[in-house]
């Protein structure tokens, strides 16, 4: 699988990314077995770039990836986690499904975006992970604390990447006006930017996609499947999380009915759709299962011609001016 560097640092990362929010128990839960074999399968079929974050499981995802990447050379693989909410204690005989996760709610989060946050939730992810390193540390979320975010948690992490602790740091959010703002006012790395960059959704071009290229700030895009819709649009299907608007369902069941004509998956097609922005270094793809990982790896492989895109324009789709990828020859 292709490698490409992030932004200006020199951390590679696979074109194809792990999220491990999925086997943290994302909604429902995985084993430790089946965590295990989502990780290997996805191993297998190159990928090279695992991302994770305390908050998707209270901590169970890190644990989990952690465990599944020890034995494998550590120089082989980029990981990232997230710095913004500590993992504090709690007496509770509850569960998690409120924050979207089938854990035992044995933690509570609490945002901090401080200096001593900082170091503290890095330490703690190392702790968790098992490993010797944090290859890219993401603010995770910071929308109301972005003014801490910038002036406190930002600092922090320059300080660790001058200090050789990190090789990249970045923000990782699902909106693009003040990821917009932190490429403009820090000297950060790269974005990972969640469903604002898909085949329903290109708000990211507005303004954040071509300063990150300009900048050389390199882009990580998720949610391309828009929470389901572009993995399987039918009515009930759902949007960012909630039920999808009838017209976004026939949207996406014609952008279907398109590929389909063109022999090629929706999935693929939505999968390849973010490379065909220059800042775009990676698509990360949400993996609770091998079947999952070997899936992911076989869409992105799955040749999508240019006639797909052209058709997909003429019928209004998409945008004129929305770049789209060449296929390769």
């Amino acid at each position: 699988m292709r490698q490409n560097r992030l932004g200006r640092s020199a951390v590679p990362v696979s074109e194809l990314s792990f999220g491990a929010a999925g086997i943290g128990n994302l909604f429902t839960p995985v084993t430790d077995h089946q965590a295990e074999q989502a990780v290997t399968a996805a191993w297998d079929a190159g990928v090279r770039y695992f991302d994770t974050a305390p908050h998707y499981g209270l901590g169970l995802s890190e644990r989990r990836l952690g465990a599944a990447l020890r034995d494998h050379p550590r120089d082989e693989y980029t990981l990232s986690t997230k710095v913004g909410r500590l993992l504090e204690p709690a007496d509770t005989d509850g569960t998690d499904l409120a924050a979207g996760f089938a854990v035992p709610a044995t933690h509570r989060r609490v945002w901090d975006f401080s200096v001593e946050g900082v170091r503290r939730s890095l330490a703690d992810s190392l702790e968790r992970l098992g490993l010797d390193r944090i290859d890219i540390a993401y603010l995770h979320d910071p929308d109301a604390h972005a003014e801490q975010a910038l002036e406190e948690a930002y600092p922090a992490l320059e300080r660790l990447r001058g200090e050789g602790v990190l090789g990249a740091i970045g923000v990782g959010m699902n909106q693009a006006e003040l990821l917009t703002r932190f490429i403009l006012e820090t000297d950060i790395d790269a974005v990972l930017l969640a469903g604002r960059y898909s085949l329903l959704d290109q708000r990211g071009l507005v303004d954040l996609l071509p300063l990150a290229a300009d900048r050389g700030v390199g882009v990580v895009i998720g949610g391309v499947f828009n929470s389901g819709l572009l993995a399987d649009p039918r009515p009930g299907a759902t949007f960012d999380y909630a039920a999808a608007p009838d017209d976004l369902v026939a949207r996406a069941l014609t952008l279907k009915t398109v590929c389909e004509r063109h022999g090629v998956p929706l999935r693929a097609a939505a999968l390849r759709f973010p490379f065909g922005h220059p800042a775009v270094t990676s698509v990360l793809v949400g993996t609770r299962s091998a079947a999952e990982a070997e899936d992911a790896a076989a869409l992105l492989n799955h040749p999508v011609p240019d006639a797909l895109w052209a058709e997909i324009k003429e019928l209004g789709l998409l945008p004129p001016d929305v770049p789209t990828p060449a296929q390769e020859r």
